[in-house]
């Protein structure tokens, strides 16, 4: 079994496939914001280090050398933080060379914070950890001999540069850590998210819904014509200007359509009401015949003459029909048409069933579907000695006439070609036995004007089941 994962409308389709790409953009979008979002939060992040390194340091460094260790023990840092003062600088197990930008960034952080020239870093050294875990940060802290050698010179002439002075004498390092950036946090991220995606799957649908309304009518239109043709509306010619063109040609091709049907059955009427004149003019003539046995068969051959004349104009009448549609009880329908038959033929009443619902209600023209059934019934009368009814309940919009007989079927080849007109199974052209060929032409075209169908099938031991749909 072949499982399709999309839908079989357009629409569906077309939602599908919008929805599928939106998602992907949204995705997308998601993306590049989020890691935008991540390198700005590790920014501020790293910018909050240094000016927390440099806070610190201007702390310690102004305070003398003596006690410098006493407040470093007692500095109040973030969980996570630890604070030391070594003589040496830090070497790190598994050091990690900060990328540029963060350097430049811990740098400009750090000497952004107001800092007096007398106890600038005598050392500065930026490292991390892991991928980087942490962030180290270690001053080299000025001594007091530095200290006073400075603030001796002249205010107007600058700091002696570091590699005139001797090394620091201890370091300041600070190790913070650096915690995985977590932009979903943010209380409106979600929020934003779940609206712009609501939104847009939103608009999809409305857009879908709108554009494809013409299509759908479209569709319709060409259903009602393919259910008649004659008494079809046609196509609305507005909107935009494709539809507008697709309309006039679909309204032009119903109008030939029309037309065509339309000569045709004129055509066919007209041939068989002018013959009607010539055959009773024949039977008059065939009467003063002397011969009884050539009078007896010419009769009978006009006879039949003017029998297939009558069916020839039934069928265009049909064809033609503009009869209203109305609400009717299609249960009690078939019971009077089975009344009618047994009453015409009491001998076979016994043959004749329904099973059923009591009564259902559907939307026909009353007189057409009564002639439609009732030569279906009395096929199956006629030709399978039996009429077994059977109208199941509605299911997905239509119901369904199961008409069985007990005859001897038709051939498999034959289920389609006996609807042509004038098709006949019986050969013998006797009308006693084989009919005029129109019963089931006329059945089906007044069938597939109300906009269902009829199919036959042989049973599986013996006769016929006639399948007739029907929207409820």
């Amino acid at each position: 079994m072949k499982i399709c994962l999309t839908p079989k409308s357009l629409a569906g389709r077309t939602i599908f496939i919008l929805l599928v790409g939106f998602a992907l953009v949204q995705l997308l979008g998601l993306l590049i914001h989020t890691l935008n979002q991540i390198n700005l939060e590790r920014i501020e992040e790293e910018r909050d280090i240094a000016t927390r390194a440099a806070i610190i340091y201007r702390h310690i460094a102004l305070a003398d050398p003596q006690d410098r260790a006493a407040l470093v023990a007692k500095e109040a840092l973030p969980k996570g933080d630890t604070l030391t003062l070594n003589p040496f600088p830090p070497v790190l197990d598994t050091d990690y060379d900060l990328p540029l930008p963060a350097r430049q960034i811990l740098r400009a952080s750090l000497f952004s914070y107001s800092i007096p020239p007398e106890i600038r870093p005598r050392g500065l050294l930026l490292m991390g950890t892991g991928i980087p875990t942490h962030i180290v940060i270690s001053f080299g802290m000025p001594d007091d001999e530095t200290t006073f050698f400075n603030r001796i010179l002249p205010r107007n002439l600058p700091p002696l540069p570091p590699d005139l002075l001797p090394p620091p004498s201890a370091w300041l390092t600070l190790t913070s850590p650096m915690v995985p950036p977590a932009p979903w946090r943010s209380p409106g991220f979600a929020s934003a998210f779940i609206v712009m995606t609501v939104l847009g799957a939103f608009m999809i649908f409305w857009a879908v819904r709108t554009l494809l309304i013409p299509v759908r009518t479209l569709a319709l239109a060409a259903e009602r014509l393919g259910r008649d043709v004659t008494n079809a509306p046609p196509l609305p010619e507005t909107g935009p200007i494709e539809i507008v063109t697709a309309a006039i040609a679909f309204n032009t091709m119903a109008a030939r359509i029309r037309r065509f049907v339309e000569d045709r059955t004129f055509l066919l009427t007209a041939i068989g009401h002018d013959l009607r004149t010539p055959i009773t003019r024949l039977k008059l003539r065939a009467e003063y015949m002397e011969d009884d046995e050539q009078r007896t068969k010419m009769l009978a051959d006009l006879d039949e003459m003017e029998a297939m004349v009558a069916a020839t104009l039934a069928f265009g009448r049909d064809i033609t029909t503009s009869e209203a549609i109305t609400r009717l009880d299609l249960a009690s329908l078939l019971r009077t048409i089975l009344d009618d038959a047994a009453d015409g033929a009491p001998d076979t009443a016994e043959t004749l069933a329904y099973t059923g619902p009591d009564h259902l209600p559907i939307q026909a023209r009353p007189l057409a579907l009564k002639r439609a059934l009732a030569n279906l019934i009395t096929n199956a009368q006629k030709y399978g000695d039996a009429a077994r009814i059977t109208l199941h309940p509605p299911a997905q919009g239509q119901t369904r006439i199961d008409i069985e007989d007990s005859g001897p079927g038709i051939p498999t080849t034959e289920t389609e070609s006996v609807f042509e007109p004038f098709h006949r199974l019986e050969t013998s052209r006797n009308r006693e036995t084989g009919g005029s060929g129109l019963g089931l032409s006329i059945a089906r075209n007044i069938i597939r004007a109300h906009g269902g169908d009829i199919t036959l099938t042989n049973l599986p031991e013996r006769g016929l089941r006639v399948t007739v749909t029907l929207p409820v």
